[in-house]
């Protein structure tokens, strides 16, 4: 992978992560360094996916399949980072 498939996959992790950040329906304590990890590891998974499912030519499935997996991440992210209000 090239410089610019470096770069690229950080942008689109930054969209796919805060775009699953607006998908979760409570707080996050998670950062937004987190997120942007969370996005950067679903685009990459999503495109794993993809492949092995065959449909890797369709960007919008591809994109869809990736935003899933970045909404999965960040609601177990949000899960172990919460904070235990018992106490």
């Amino acid at each position: 992978m090239d410089i610019n498939g470096v770069i690229s996959a950080i942008f689109v992790g930054i969209v796919i992560g805060l775009i699953a950040r607006i998908l979760v329906p409570s707080m996050q304590p998670i950062g937004c360094i987190v997120t942007i990890i969370i996005g950067i590891l679903a685009a990459f998974a999503g495109i794993f996916v993809a492949k092995g499912f065959g449909y890797a030519d369709s960007f919008w499935l591809t994109f869809l399949t990736q935003i899933f997996i970045a909404v999965v991440l960040v609601a177990i992210t949000a899960f172990l980072f919460r904070k235990s209000d018992a106490g």
